[in-house]
Order: C-alpha cells, then sequence, then structure tokens
C-alpha cells in the first residue's frame, strides 16, 4: 500500500508545530509609535491614512516576520465607531467555538481600528467572517451571559468589506471573504481559462425512492468530442455549492483540457434532498444504497457512463467525506474509489445549539498521530467511525484519497486514518493543507483528488 504526501507545502511541516497565537502586527506597531508622537490634530490624517492603503491593498495584512521567515502576521481589521461595542473574527480552523472571547478584536485607542494579529504558516489558506456588536448597554459582566452575548453575536457574521477575494456560501449565504499566504500551495485550476473547451452543467429531477423523495441532481457532462469511450464518474454531494456557487465547472474544464483526468461525468446531488442524509439521520447506509441502487443506474440510461468500480469516484467533504469512505466500503462492486476531504468521526454526543458556529473549528493541539479516536476498543465518549471500516475488505480492497485540514483538532490526523485503513486492506494516498476544513482549500484539494484517483 501506499502514501502519498502533498509535495505542495513547502513550509516547514513540523509535527509539533503550535497552533496559531497572537502577535504584534509590524504596521499597527509603527502606526502606535507615529501616533504618541503626533499631536491631537495629526490623529485623523494618520488614520486616514493607514485605511487608504487597506482600501487600496485589501484585507487582511499580511506581514513578514523579521526572526521568523516561516510564518508571517496575518491581521484582520474592523473599522469601527463610537457605537462599536466588540468585534468578533469567525476564521474556520482558527477561531475556537468554545472560546469566542479568544478571538475579539482590539481598539486601538483613539482610533476607529479594530484589530487581531495571528502568527500563521506561510503555507495557510482559509476563509473567516467578522461581525460587529454595536447594541447598547453595557457588557455582560459574567462569563456565561457573555459567551451566550457572542454566540448569538457569530449569527450575524458577514464577509470583511475590505477583503477583495469573496468566497461564495451556501443558498442564500453571504458567503466569507479568502486568505492566502505566499506559500499556501497552488490551485492552478480554479480560475476559467477561456481557451478550454466548455462541458455543461445541467439540474435534473432524479429518483430517490430508498431515501422517500426525488431530488435535483447537478450533471457535468465533458466538452463535446472529448471522450472516445464509456465516460468516467464522479458523485460529488452539495450540488448547489459546487457548480451552483463555487462554479466547480471551469476547473474540470481545465482538468480535461490538460489531459489531466479522462472525460467524465459528474453526478452532484443537492443537499436539500438526500444528499443531506446523513446530517439527519446520522448513518450511511441508506445514502450509500441510493448512489449505487438509484443515481447510478438512472445516470446510465441517459449516458455512456462506465460500469467499472475502478473508473467510479464518491466524493465528499466532512460528514460527506465519512458518508463517501463508506459508501465505496460498503459498495466496493460500485465504486472502487472515494475521496474524503477532511472525514468527521460520528460525534460522541450532540452539542447545544450555537456552540459551534457555522464555518469554524477548535485550535486546538493537534491528535497525537499514534492515536485514532473510534478504533475499536476507544474510550466511551470519544467519537466513532462506522464499524464496517475496520472488516477485511473483500477482494482486492479499494482506492481511498485523503484530503485533510491541519487546522483541525476536531477531527482524526491524516496518517492515523491512512494507517487504519491500510492496514484493512485498500490502497490509501493523502495530503495535508494547512488551513481548517474550509472550502477555500477544499475546492483545490478536490482536482487533486480526482488526479490521484483518476489520472494516469
Amino acid at each position: 500500500m501506499s502514501r502519498t504526501a502533498s509535495a505542495a507545502v513547502t513550509a516547514p511541516a513540523d509535527a509539533a508545530e503550535p497552533v496559531p497565537y497572537t502577535v504584534a502586527s509590524p504596521r499597527l506597531t509603527r502606526l502606535t509609535r507615529r501616533l504618541e508622537q503626533a499631536g491631537t490634530g495629526e490623529h485623523s490624517a494618520l488614520t486616514a491614512e493607514f485605511w487608504t492603503r487597506v482600501e487600496r491593498e485589501g484585507t487582511p495584512l499580511i506581514e513578514p516576520l523579521d526572526d521568523d521567515p516561516g510564518h508571517r502576521a496575518v491581521t484582520f481589521l474592523w473599522r469601527g465607531h463610537r457605537a462599536t461595542r466588540q468585534v468578533l473574527l469567525l476564521a474556520n480552523g482558527l477561531t475556537d467555538p468554545d472560546d469566542l472571547a479568544g478571538s475579539l478584536l482590539t481598539p486601538l485607542p483613539g482610533t476607529e481600528i479594530w484589530y487581531l494579529t495571528r502568527r500563521l504558516r506561510a503555507d495557510h489558506r482559509g476563509s473567516y467572517r467578522l461581525v460587529a456588536d454595536i447594541s447598547p448597554g453595557p457588557l455582560p459582566g459574567a462569563e456565561e451571559p457573555l459567551r451566550a452575548r457572542l454566540r448569538g453575536l457569530a449569527a450575524h457574521a458577514a464577509p470583511d468589506p475590505h477583503n477583495r477575494m469573496p468566497l461564495p456560501g451556501r443558498g442564500r449565504s453571504a458567503g466569507s471573504s479568502l486568505f492566502e499566504l505566499p506559500l499556501s500551495p497552488p490551485q492552478p485550476w480554479r480560475e476559467p481559462r477561456p481557451d478550454a473547451p466548455r462541458g455543461t452543467v445541467e439540474q435534473h429531477r432524479s429518483p430517490g425512492a430508498a431515501l422517500g423523495d426525488q431530488h435535483v441532481t447537478w450533471v457535468y457532462r465533458p466538452p463535446s468530442g472529448t471522450a472516445a469511450g464509456p465516460l468516467d464518474v464522479l458523485v460529488l454531494p452539495d450540488g448547489e455549492l459546487w457548480f451552483g456557487a463555487l462554479g466547480l465547472a471551469p476547473t474540470l474544464d481545465a482538468l480535461l483540457a490538460e489531459r489531466r483526468i479522462p472525460p467524465l461525468l459528474v453526478l452532484a446531488p443537492d443537499t436539500s434532498g438526500p444528499a443531506a442524509w446523513w446530517h439527519v439521520h446520522d448513518t450511511h447506509e441508506g445514502y450509500a444504497d441510493f448512489l449505487a441502487d438509484e443515481l447510478l443506474p438512472w445516470a446510465a440510461t441517459r449516458w455512456p457512463v462506465t460500469a467499472d468500480p475502478r473508473r467510479t469516484v464518491v466524493a465528499g467533504q466532512s460528514l460527506g467525506g465519512t458518508a463517501a469512505v463508506h459508501t465505496c466500503l460498503r459498495r466496493p462492486e460500485r465504486f472502487g474509489s472515494a475521496l474524503a476531504q477532511s472525514p468527521a468521526p460520528r460525534p460522541a454526543a450532540v452539542r447545544p445549539p450555537g456552540t459551534r458556529p457555522p464555518g469554524t473549528r477548535p485550535p486546538a493541539a493537534r491528535p497525537r498521530r499514534d492515536r485514532l479516536p473510534g478504533t475499536p476498543g476507544a474510550a466511551h465518549g470519544e467519537p466513532s467511525w462506522p464499524p464496517q471500516w475496520f472488516a477485511p475488505p473483500h477482494g482486492d480492497g479499494v482506492r481511498i484519497h485523503l484530503d485533510v485540514a491541519r487546522q483541525d483538532g476536531a477531527r482524526v490526523p491524516g496518517p492515523a486514518l491512512h494507517d487504519l485503513l491500510d492496514r484493512c486492506g485498500h490502497t490509501v494516498t493523502w495530503q495535508e493543507f494547512n488551513g481548517g476544513p474550509d472550502y477555500a482549500c477544499w475546492r483545490g484539494g478536490l482536482a487533486d483528488g480526482l488526479i490521484s484517483l483518476l489520472g494516469s
């Protein structure tokens, strides 16, 4: 069996890397000194000059650290006013939902500048949102009322108005803002290419009797004339997000134009239907059978698709990544490969509503690489993996590509999950990216995973 780590990470990959912490921004340090030396009448001009530069360059501020070339000082900013009481940062993989107060911005005295500077490894990529509290009255003095207030505030977070890199969200969500540090792995397939032939994206009503209803499936077909035989197949949930918001089609077009993957048909069910099965019922059995017994046969009656499981991939993110692996292990006669991005174990207990704002994960110390939560004999109360994962495979096993987040203390590390599946007889590759469980990273990792599983 094989283990393949991403070669794109060029910053030091130290397993003992500390979690990101607060440092001083060189630019804000210089501004503070200038404000201290200036007269009162000059303060407005200095801060206006600061914001003019921010509006020209965008946010967050990304600055080198003289004594630490492998990291950057990343400063998140907010322009407040007299009514601003506090400002909260929700950064994927960096904000701890159990300690929202640790992600509050600090006001620079005598100005409308609010800031929070984190030391991040120079290959970090991620998304974030901000929200200001302008409610009247004093802030709660006790810890629990303040936590409750911050949880309520988090629900109103929105993209950074000074950021120039929007990341679309699901449905009517305003989305997030994106930032990429200089050594973040390239995502060369992300942007549309004018010279690449274009595939087509359509929405179809597809059957879902195994899960109780019909639903919408987004279908990507490759450009005409690119396929000489049956099409490979990728099943990817969240069709309305991947095709409706994130614009996956140009990525597929570019991969096909450069012959990094063979011509393929993509079936992407909406999460409003059976693709959300694991969220509602905490099981993957019905979802796996729906894909194998209904969605694939439905597609085969309409398009020339392969029946070879080795050329059929099921993918997913977070709990969808877990469902992808489970589908591949449960129905290997239909799915020979799984692409799992930040797969999440079944939680040990349901958290109270509002205690984990969308898009955030705790930046806790990384789990030990020799300890896999959820393995047989795991302690009571730990997250668990489906028990079928630990059974030996029938035949030669399947191929699984893991794409895992470094800043994701809530989940299992990639090498440990790799070793579990490898010991069970499957062919497993993995790559680790420095960020949280985030579509900002997953959209690049999806292309890498397809090349790994389907590329020549």
